[in-house]
């Protein structure tokens, strides 16, 4: 149960509803400029895309998405290099660029890519992965320009670690896409 603010009687707002007002603000973004968006999640295995088709209206914009959780689907699925994988693990910037890049390609319409492929990599825990510690997160954004990641580190439990991931993604995506504007 949510507590009332004192002063005005209204509940604050929590994360989930900081990402619903994220999720919403960019499906509208989208919308607007006629883009696509693919998702590539790993360790927040559909929470990004669940979060995405939330939003009334998301079927205009929202391809789909791979839950590519077990590490060979990010080669078999996603495109990303197994020798990349074999080296350095699935927690690395690299995967996460390569995962955005390939899900734009994996969920193409009629050979036509989605606009904007966007992936989450790293370790929710309990216990670190491939050498990464509990917090260690890559996501990743790419489009017909490139594909870009930045490196996280969260706090908190599996469920912290996981929802921060989906905000620090589409906070990013939000940003990247008004920025070209």
């Amino acid at each position: 149960m949510t507590q009332a603010d004192d002063a005005t009687g209204a509940v604050p707002p929590g994360p989930a509803d900081t990402i619903d007002a994220i999720a919403r603000d960019l499906v509208a973004d989208l919308t607007r400029r006629g883009e696509t968006v693919a998702v590539a999640e790993s360790l927040t295995g559909g929470l990004v895309v669940s979060t995405l088709v939330g939003v009334p209206g998301a079927s205009a914009v929202v391809r789909g998405g791979v839950v590519a959780y077990a590490t060979p689907v990010k080669h078999t699925v996603l495109g990303v290099s197994s020798a990349l994988l074999a080296a350095n693990g699935a927690v690395d910037p690299e995967v996460a660029r390569q995962m955005a890049a390939g899900v734009r390609i994996a969920l193409s319409v009629d050979g036509e890519p989605a606009t904007w492929g966007v992936s989450t990599t790293g370790v929710a825990g309990p216990d670190p992965q491939d050498g990464k510690s509990v917090g260690t997160v890559y996501v990743g954004i790419a489009s017909a320009d490139g594909a870009t990641a930045w490196e996280l580190h969260l706090d908190g439990d599996r469920g912290a670690i996981r929802t921060a991931s989906v905000s620090e993604l589409l906070t990013r995506m939000s940003s990247v896409v008004r920025g070209r504007e």
